[in-house]
């Protein structure tokens, strides 16, 4: 009978677990379904990543375009989820107010092929505040 001790067999998952703690499953994983490619074309724009990256993500003043990044190698899924996770470069961190799903639909609409328009912003309830700006 082989002893394995529980020390070595811990410390050879280690480097498994420390992969999926930096870089959560579901925005390295997800699929790239067309519902999570529009999911994330709307969090673009209601997020404010817009604001930075301009409409449709073709670069303003404050950020670059992210018209070409599915065909830039430099930019692999793992590192786009990294950035919005940890932001960097003048970019602040989303990690705080995204879920990991919501990163994997953001992930999906940046690398989609043709990426989705977003629905039109609804108009506001009758009665209700407007949103602060």
């Amino acid at each position: 009978m082989l002893l394995v001790n529980p020390r070595s067999r811990l410390l050879s998952i280690l480097p498994l677990a420390l992969f999926f703690a930096v870089f959560p499953a579901q925005p390295l994983f997800g699929s790239n379904s067309k519902a999570e490619e529009q999911a994330g074309a709307v969090l673009f724009r209601d997020k404010g990543c817009a604001y930075c990256h301009g409409v449709g993500g073709i670069g303003g003043k404050k950020a670059p375009s992210l018209v070409d990044i599915r065909k830039d190698a430099n930019w692999p899924p793992a590192k786009i989820t990294n950035q919005i996770l940890n932001g960097g470069q003048k970019m602040p961190p989303f990690g705080d107010s995204l879920t990991d799903s919501q990163i994997a639909q953001l992930v999906a609409y940046l690398r989609a092929k043709k990426r989705p328009v977003p629905p039109p912003v609804p108009p506001p309830a009758p009665g209700s505040k407007p949103a602060p700006q």
